[in-house]
């Protein structure tokens, strides 16, 4: 089972749901914002793909963070802050099963899907 993890208002998750949909692809969708995310599967992201891919630093909520907590970041603390607050994780996280793709791109998709 595929699954799609992140924030429900989110563009970019509107844009990957609209993809999907568009081509009946069956998925589940995790809210990390409201549901949140077991430290285990974070753990398990981080390994696969490394955190300075998951966390997104674009982001309103990493932004807002005092200077303090943004410097000399390493996957403990980056981890423990994605945590804390979900929507420091980019999004989406496509869940493949053997794999995961972070973030949109028609092309990637299409590619893993195909």
């Amino acid at each position: 089972m595929i699954t799609l993890h992140g924030i429900k208002n989110c563009d970019t998750m509107k844009k990957a749901r609209a993809w999907l949909d568009a081509r009946g692809v069956a998925y589940a969708f995790h809210d990390y914002k409201t549901q949140g995310i077991a430290p285990a599967t974070l753990a398990a992201w981080v390994q696969e793909l490394g955190w300075e891919a998951l966390l997104n630093r674009a982001g309103t909520t990493f932004r807002k963070l005092p200077d303090a907590e943004k410097q000399g970041l390493d996957a403990t603390r980056a981890m423990a802050l994605m945590l804390a607050q979900p929507s420091m994780i980019k999004r989406p996280v496509l869940d493949l099963g053997p794999r995961r793709l972070v973030g949109f791109s028609p092309e990637a998709y299409a590619k893993a899907l195909g």
